[in-house]
């Protein structure tokens, strides 16, 4: 079944009829977010409408940029810990109400080098739903992955399936706070206190969030955070671990600088993952405008929850407790009671200009590198397996106007 080939936000009625509900709450929700969302787009020329992509990055004022460009012109200091890296770690620690920050060059680098620190060997059980990276970084430092199910409602990591999955060789847990939506964090931490484990949070999706009034940044051994072009938070490219032991930051920052210990002196085996001062200055001024982003991010995803919640078929996940969220995705999960599945609707949005992304599909656990573990047989992953075969994620971010909202709704509705 197509989607209809009319705007039903724009669509005329005819005289003297009454406006069908859908409409009538579409050209209600342009009104009531065209505040906070700011002023709608301009339409492509020759009446077509521009591209929609899943996100675009958010950007500062270049000319609050430019006095640091100039000073890094003056200075000549482009790496190595200069002052804007120093001095971005301090207040991202402060801005996020955690102890200490390691800032790295992007957050694969950042995953690995935590592994590295906690020196790990053999089994971690993690999850099959995320970005292939969190299963890439366990292989990159000769760990096993072990997969386990999710919880079908958050789309996280199930507590309640992880100590099946404990062998002798398991040393840790890596859950992921997918869509920054916090993990079960206190059944974690028993379970991993139980039986002697580390637990280290891809934390990737998780700026800024709280989970019971502290930041969700302060649970396990380490959380990586990313802040690559398209997260929350961004420096273009980046990343960073959060610790709470000074000996254990002191350990991180000589791992991402080739494990030097002085000018003559290497103390371990470690790499290059330091960010640079471009990046490091890039981050000072976008944390000027976190709030004002996120208050961007809060309207579209509101926008979303008032127009498609009585459209069979599309299911959202909960809404995550107020000033807790940081409103990173918009997954919505495409049933068997909408009139077409995941992907024919994921084709009739594009079609259409609008491109959602199938986050997170395939599995980790269905690609070539992983498939033959025994953890990644898909009737073990049940759960998982229907979130992926299920998830679309739509448009988000902090400029996108209430006019395009309304039409991706409506598209929606449109494919009913």
């Amino acid at each position: 079944m197509q989607p209809a080939p009319l705007d039903p936000v724009r669509e005329a009625d005819a005289p003297g009829q009454p406006e069908p509900p859908l409409q009538a709450t579409l050209r209600r929700l342009e009104r009531e977010f065209a505040g906070p969302l700011g002023p709608a787009a301009p339409e492509a020329g020759d009446g077509a409408e521009a591209p929609v992509y899943v996100t675009r990055p958010f950007l500062p004022p270049l000319e609050e940029f430019e006095p640091l460009l100039r000073e890094i012109w003056r200075t000549r200091i482009l790496t190595n810990g200069g002052p804007f890296h120093r001095e971005l770690e301090a207040r991202l620690a402060a801005h996020l109400g955690v102890p200490q920050v390691a800032l790295f060059n992007n957050a694969t680098t950042a995953l690995i080098v935590a592994l590295r620190a906690l020196e790990l060997s053999g089994e971690v059980i993690t999850t099959p739903y995320s970005f292939v990276a969190t299963s890439h970084a366990l292989m990159w430092s000769g760990l096993t992955p072990v997969f386990i199910d999710i919880d079908p409602d958050t789309l996280n990591l199930d507590p309640a399936r992880i100590e099946a999955a404990i062998t002798p060789r398991t040393r840790a847990i890596l859950p992921v706070h997918c869509y920054g939506r916090p993990c079960d964090v206190e059944a974690i931490t028993a379970i991993a206190d139980r039986h002697g484990l580390k637990v280290i949070y891809d934390a990737a999706h998780a700026f800024g969030v709280r989970h019971r009034g502290g930041s969700v940044l302060n649970h396990g051994n380490l959380s990586v955070l990313s802040f690559h072009a398209t997260k929350v938070f961004n420096t273009f490219e980046g990343g960073a671990i959060v610790c709470a032991d000074p000996a254990m930051k002191d350990q991180i920052d000589k791992l991402k600088n080739f494990g030097f210990e002085d000018e003559t002196s290497v103390s371990g085996v470690g790499l290059n993952g330091k960010m640079s001062e471009l990046n490091a200055a890039f981050g000072l001024v976008q944390l000027r405008h976190i709030d004002t982003a996120l208050a961007g991010r809060r309207a579209v995803d509101a926008a979303y929850r008032e127009g498609l919640r009585d459209i069979p078929g599309i299911r959202c996940l909960d809404a995550a407790e107020e000033g807790a969220a940081n409103y990173a995705y918009f997954p919505i999960l495409v049933g068997p009671d909408h009139p077409i599945d995941r992907d024919a609707l994921y084709d009739a949005l594009k079609r259409d200009g609008i491109h959602a992304r199938r986050y997170f599909s395939p599995l980790i656990s269905d690609f070539p590198a992983y498939r033959t573990l025994p953890s990644a047989d898909r009737r073990h992953l049940p759960a998982a397996a229907m979130a992926a075969d299920q998830v679309l994620c739509l448009p988000i971010y902090p400029d996108l106007d209430p006019g395009t909202v309304a039409r991706i709704i409506g598209r929606i509705a449109a494919s009913q």
